[in-house]
């Protein structure tokens, strides 16, 4: 195995066009796992680490290479709430955003806040230069994304109206550094409109449509529409029964979760 360790962007864009099999490592904290159980055997690595142009943050563009430490004090609210849960704070420290996008896991918790703020996932390669892929095409199963053998993550990108009333939680196992059973952002719009995206419900992140029409525009739902708000939330899902909840479990928890979410929004 051999470990290339490029200084830029450009570098790592060559690096990975001349060895499209390569792995990328970024924080190492879901690669490393994989290798650990003997579930990847890794020939080639291209490590990201040092690359400073994925690094940076603004309103709108989150550098790939950025760890949940520096995005426990994000702007947005969200965010910050989702990247205080992560591991705990080694992994927090090591970990990136690009890292969990590449991942594609449907329990990655940054995921459905992509997902609520409509991102954009920007990929770069050598020879064919960047584009932008909107969240729902970049995840296109378990695991799975939509990058090319040739590109590289380069940032989540931001539309330029992003709501600041947003709240994320996320229901576990235990109470620490707990992979999720549910995870849900909901936001809420200045025009009322509100958004609900939610994790490790089906194979990718979602967005529960036919929840966010019922409760659009309402300031002061009745206990009535709550209850129809959450069933529908419930109905929208697709989870499975594995080794850390029942498919049962889910989809009343995801009904639950998102319903709390709404009711902070709506009190903020």
């Amino acid at each position: 195995m051999e470990i290339t360790r490029p200084k830029n962007l450009s570098a790592a864009l060559d690096a990975r066009a001349d060895d499209p099999g390569a792995d990328l490592l970024a924080g190492g904290t879901d690669f490393m796992v994989e290798v650990n159980f003997g579930h990847k055997k890794p020939g080639n690595v291209i490590a990201l680490r040092r690359i400073e142009e994925l690094a940076g943050i603004e309103t709108r563009r989150i550098g790939a290479g950025v760890t949940w430490a520096r995005l426990e004090h994000s702007e947005h609210k969200a965010l910050a709430q989702l990247s205080r849960t992560v591991g705990s704070p080694q992994i927090r420290a090591l970990g990136t955003i690009g890292g969990n996008i590449g991942t594609a896991s449907p329990a990655g918790d940054g995921l459905p806040w992509l997902a609520a703020m409509n991102a954009e996932i920007e990929v770069a390669s050598r020879d064919r230069g960047t584009r932008r892929v909107p969240w729902n095409e970049f995840f296109t199963g378990v695991k799975q994304n939509a990058l090319e053998p040739d590109e590289v993550i380069v940032a989540a990108i931001l539309p330029e109206y992003v709501p600041a009333n947003q709240h994320f939680a996320k229901i576990g196992q235990r109470s620490a550094m707990v992979i999720s059973t549910v995870a849900a952002v909901v936001a809420r719009d200045e025009d009322g409109r509100v958004r609900v995206a939610l994790g490790s419900v089906a194979p990718t992140p979602i967005r529960a449509s036919r929840a966010e029409e019922l409760i659009a525009g309402n300031p002061d739902p009745s206990e009535r529409v709550l209850e129809e708000f959450a069933r529908t939330v419930s109905e929208e899902v697709r989870p499975i029964t594995d080794h850390r909840s029942t498919e049962a479990y889910r989809r009343y928890a995801a009904g639950v979760l998102a319903r709390r979410l709404l009711e902070r929004c709506l009190a903020s």
